[in-house]
């Protein structure tokens, strides 16, 4: 395999287009070498096959959409909380391509035991990831808190990036700050 790391994730980064706007089935070596501008058979000397293109893919999604805890100054803890549901919508709705690829990942996983366990852990480990960010950081709520706003974030930004005239007459900043309050145990 070839060691460029820069060539590798401009790769990776191509399937992700690929994937977001043809899907799984458009998903070819050749598709994400036009999509990358380089010569053809560039990507099959990167990947030793599509499940490991897909797997890669997968793992680099996560990476392009985390928010960074700098980006978040507030010093009331429940204001902090609402700044970084914010900040999460708005930096997977500015990597719009990156989440519908991540869907069309989450098919192909019905299909692909090996691709299954590789999101299965991707996004476990992501879940785990930000009930520990919670307890460390000393945010408000307790590990139910964090799944009922991971998992109202997730259907806000589904609904958002695929069918956003849905949501075309609702204020999503003004939603995710409602999830946060509604979310956390009344004190």
């Amino acid at each position: 395999m070839v060691t460029n790391p820069q060539r590798r994730i401009a790769l990776i980064d191509a399937a992700i287009e690929v994937l977001a706007r043809d899907g799984a089935r458009g998903l070819t070596f050749r598709a994400v070498d036009t999509e990358a501008g380089v010569p053809k058979g560039t990507a099959s000397n990167y990947f030793a096959n599509r499940d490991d293109l897909l797997r890669q893919a997968a793992e680099r999604i996560h990476l392009r959409v985390a928010v960074d805890a700098d980006d978040a100054t507030e010093t009331d803890p429940k204001a902090l909380l609402a700044r970084f549901m914010h900040l999460l919508l708005h930096r997977i709705a500015d990597d719009r391509a990156g989440w519908l690829a991540l869907l069309e990942l989450r098919l192909e996983a019905t299909r692909r035991p090996e691709l299954r366990a590789t999101l299965t852990t991707t996004l476990r480990d992501n879940l785990h990831t930000n009930i520990e960010g919670r307890r460390q950081s000393g945010l408000p709520g307790d590990d139910l808190t964090t799944m009922l706003l991971y998992y109202a974030m997730t259907g806000l930004i589904l609904e958002h990036l695929t069918l956003p005239e849905v949501l075309a007459d609702v204020d999503l900043d003004g939603l995710v700050t409602d999830f946060v309050e509604r979310a956390l145990p009344r004190t």
